[in-house]
């Protein structure tokens, strides 16, 4: 019973895209429509190279935060340090 209703599900599936194919092949594309394509195709470009700028930013920012993070925790090993030294000189 299981196989007979994925059987028909699958061969009306089939039956709807090959109606939906030949509808959308009898109707062609407009050339309004193929300038409107293009269109988007060249702002999901410019999109792109606008993500990957702003991705490059990002990891540029990431390792300069890295590295100022990386001296104040040498500046705080330094400055405990010398604090010891301090309290060992002074006794």
């Amino acid at each position: 019973m299981n196989k007979m209703k994925k059987l028909i599900s699958t061969a009306l599936s089939i039956a709807l895209v090959g109606a939906m194919l030949s509808f959308t092949a009898c109707s062609g594309v407009s050339e309004k429509q193929l300038a409107e394509l293009d269109a988007l195709r060249s702002e999901v470009k410019s999109l792109e190279k606008e993500v990957n700028a702003l991705k490059s930013e990002k990891t540029k920012l990431e390792r300069e935060i890295a590295e100022q993070n990386a001296k104040l925790e040498q500046c705080a090993k330094d400055k405990a340090e010398t604090k010891a030294n301090l309290q060992k000189i002074s006794k």
